[in-house]
């Protein structure tokens, strides 16, 4: 079963367009479909050329359209497939024409360098809203063999951004195909599922993934913080091992948040919290001093336990750029990890577990609870076409981002999948 919109991404090959663009809600069949019709455009139009898929990284592009594709029965019925994974290029036969479908990932600005010099038949772009327009401008040049077209997929940002601006308030400019999804434009989805998908996102995440609308970030970061949801009156029981994650600063403040996992919900606790501002004392500590502190912290998890000794997490997530911090405490015995300091999806995945209730805090945690009513959208960032929190009241924030993020606790939880009925 296919959806009317979803047809017409089937039929873009077809009409007299240029380029084709999908935008809107997650999980509503826009990546999936145009890959299928991408490769079949491609096997149908050309043989010897060579083709882009593009991601945020060539690891998401991988990920999220090629393993995917290869999977598919439709695919393994239709075509011969090779894929080099060294290369990361995929082979496709079908009779006399073969063609070439290399993967590219535009993270950076720098990362218009990879695609240079390449000669292309057509080129895909999912998560085009997460490129730089130098690597998207560099792919577009790579199209120069006749009758190359454009294909563009992407989740909606802010209003501002270039993609928008450029290119879907210009499609007529440009000969393009717009279509704007909606969760529901994808048949496989049951109401179950699609109910499971609106609860995992609030704020503009909610609007711009459940609802696709092109929204600027603003006001609180988090507003679905509640002190009477997520502040817990009574210490509940916990099991399995403390973690620690942590953000460092010179004058800004350094902060140590200890967590737990709460017994029989899977719920994460933050127990305890260390908290120094160098700025606001008016006394810098030194790294040694500051390690310290997370002994300090850990030791008063163990008396709170029965135990004299200072609990020892699994491990210490730090802030990246902590370098002497990560020296003074591997020389102490903790293990450390570097945080993954994604903000955009750090955000989306803390919005994600507070939603959830999966994420809960102590009393004790004053900095930390505070920072939640304080923390907010960057206005200047939002007009540039870009999503920043403002750099205040954000460090207890980055520590609560690092812990989730790292460990990857939202696709822990588990994501709803769907296979689309008519590939099955």
């Amino acid at each position: 079963m296919i959806s009317t919109k979803q047809k017409e991404i089937l039929a873009f090959s077809y009409s007299p367009y240029d380029a084709l663009i999908c935008d809107g809600a997650v999980r509503s069949g826009k990546t999936s479909l145009m890959v299928v019709a991408f490769v079949d455009w491609a096997m149908r139009e050309f043989t010897g050329q060579r083709f882009g898929i593009c991601g945020k990284t060539v690891g998401s592009a991988v990920e999220n359209m090629v393993v995917p594709y290869l999977s598919r029965a439709y695919a393994k019925r239709r075509y011969t497939m090779r894929w080099r994974r060294s290369q990361k290029i995929l082979e496709i036969r079908r009779g006399r024409h073969v063609n070439w479908f290399e993967v590219f990932g535009g993270r950076d600005e720098s990362s218009f360098a990879l695609i240079q010099g390449r000669t292309l038949a057509g080129v895909l772009l999912d998560e085009v809203v997460l490129m730089p327009e130098s690597f998207v401008n560099q792919a577009l040049a790579r199209c120069s063999v006749e009758g190359a077209r454009t294909w563009f997929s992407c989740n909606p940002g802010p209003p501002s951004h270039w993609f928008k601006k450029k290119w879907i308030d210009r499609k007529r400019e440009h000969n393009a195909l717009y279509l704007h999804f909606e969760m529901t434009d994808n048949p496989a989805l049951s109401e179950k599922t699609l109910a499971r998908y609106r609860s995992m996102y609030s704020g503009v995440f909610y609007e711009r993934y459940i609802l696709g609308k092109w929204v600027a970030a603003e006001g609180l970061v988090y507003p679905m913080f509640d002190e009477a949801r997520h502040v817990l009156a009574a210490p509940p029981a916990t099991e399995g091992e403390v973690y620690v994650s942590a953000d460092y600063g010179i004058q800004n403040a350094t902060v140590f948040l200890a967590w737990r996992r709460e017994a029989g919900t899977g719920r994460w606790i933050c127990l305890a919290e260390s908290y120094y501002s160098g700025r606001d004392e008016k006394r810098q500590k030194t790294v040694a001093e500051l390690a310290d502190s997370l002994d300090a912290l850990l030791g008063g998890l163990g008396a709170a336990g029965g135990n004299t000794a200072r609990v020892t997490p699994k491990r210490v997530i730090l802030d990246p750029s902590a370098a002497a911090l990560k020296v003074e405490l591997r020389r102490r015995g903790y293990h450390t990890q570097d945080a993954d300091n994604d903000v955009a999806n750090g955000i989306n995945d803390v919005c994600t577990l507070l939603g959830a209730d999966k994420l809960a805090f102590m009393p004790c945690c004053g900095n930390t609870i505070k920072e939640f009513g304080a923390y907010l959208w960057d206005a200047k960032a939002a007009d540039r076409g870009e999503d920043a929190p403002v750099k205040e009241n954000d460090h207890a924030m980055d520590a609560v981002r690092y812990f989730v993020r790292t460990l990857r606790l939202v696709q822990k939880a588990g994501k709803p999948e769907y296979r689309p009925v008519w590939m099955m």
